[in-house]
């Protein structure tokens, strides 16, 4: 054995030994190989995408973003005024709001959507309202002064009109065709950053009773929306309007994940009525109502939770008139079920003033039906 490992050393060494001197003294005997040729692109072609088409929101972000504006306001400050500027709570709906040099000013941020290539713009109310001058900026550069067509405090919205040329309108979502789980963009200015998309996916539909606004029904998300998204557009994947964004749940003023927005259905009805009337006309019947608990139904013997309690009525209004009483539990409106107060509400308020509309009371356990002549809902102050 010891015989093979000394013939194998010397022969490893014989070689390496020629290997060296014809490196030396024959360089050339060496065989080359041509290095493999490697050929960096420096820029990628026209064609090519860094995301996948099917993984990118860019289209619907190009379509949408031309029609959300801008929104700045300004008015005087009035002498002995609260203004909560650094209430997380205020913030939470109204946005940031910066006061000037000297006191003589507030200007606040928000956010717009232009649904008319005639320059009606929809955006909140509490963007606009009190405010001496607003001053809308398109995305393309252009700035321009809007005058107020019209408000509805009930929904926080409110209509806005510039008068230039070329404007980009926004295009309104099928909501039948929404759905929990789908990918939503949120487009605004935040903070006052410039505008910027931030995207989610729809958490829930029909949100109320919330105590924001009057008359809710919000579409829920989770993107992200900030002090200064007020008033901008929810969208599709396809750059179509789903709702305005008007408020977010938060204890500091930032987003959490739970952001909400006015359906498009109710924006497209607020806005015509704008547009067309200067404001909005809903139904009134003046009463006082809270939801009917398990504990009431059995005391009133009814067989499900369904109706509405009737806790007080405004004397000399509607329902007094038409002889609704307290204790009754509307349960029937126009032919139309009463699941809950909220629901109720919507169903008046959709009557037009002097209907005559019949309803149904549960009164002592049993079914009473009521002619009730409708009123025109009056202005109440949110503040």
């Amino acid at each position: 054995m010891k015989k093979l490992w000394l013939i194998f050393a010397q022969t490893a060494t014989i070689g390496l030994a020629i290997w060296f001197l014809v490196t030396v003294f024959k360089p050339d005997w060496r065989q080359h190989s041509q290095p493999e040729v490697v050929t960096v692109t420096k820029e990628a072609p026209a064609s090519a995408s860094a995301v996948p088409a099917d993984s990118s929101y860019r289209d619907a972000a190009k379509r949408a973003k031309p029609a959300v504006v801008n929104i700045f306001t300004s008015q005087a400050i009035k002498q002995n005024r609260r203004m909560p500027l650094n209430d997380p709570q205020f913030r939470r709906f109204f946005g940031d709001r910066e006061e000037a040099e000297g006191g003589a000013k507030t200007s606040s941020l928000g956010s717009g959507v232009l649904v008319s290539t005639d320059g009606y713009i929809i955006t909140n109310n509490h963007v606009v309202e009190s405010a001496d001058e607003i001053q809308v900026a398109l995305a393309d550069g252009r700035r321009a002064m809007a005058r107020l067509i019209g408000s509805d405090p009930e929904t926080d919205l409110a209509v806005i009109k510039i008068d230039l040329t070329d404007l980009p309108a926004i295009q309104f979502a099928d909501l039948e065709k929404i759905a929990i789980g789908d990918v939503v963009l949120a487009i605004g200015n935040p903070f006052g950053v410039g505008q910027t998309v931030t995207m989610g996916i729809i958490s829930a539909l029909g949100r109320s009773e919330l105590g924001i606004n009057t008359f809710e029904n919000f579409i829920q998300t989770d993107a992200a929306i900030n002090p200064g998204n007020s008033g901008g557009a929810l969208v599709d994947t396809q750059g179509n309007l789903l709702g305005i964004n008007t408020a977010i749940y938060s204890k500091t003023g930032g987003s959490l994940g739970i952001g909400f927005a006015i359906p498009a259905t109710t924006v497209k009805q607020v806005m015509e009525a704008i547009i067309k009337e200067g404001g909005v006309t809903r139904g009134w019947l003046g009463i006082e109502v809270q939801d009917v608990t398990p504990e009431m139904a059995a005391s009133f013997r009814l067989e499900s939770t369904k109706g509405s309690l009737i806790a007080g009525v405004v004397r000399n209004g509607p329902a007094a008139r038409s002889g609704i009483r307290p204790g009754d539990i509307l349960v029937q409106i126009d032919g139309k079920e009463v699941t809950n107060s909220s629901q109720m509400l919507d169903l008046i308020s959709a009557l037009p003033p002097e209907r005559v509309t019949p309803m149904v009371v549960m009164r002592q356990g049993s079914p009473v039906q009521i002619e009730a002549t409708v009123g025109k809902r009056p202005k109440f102050d949110r503040h």
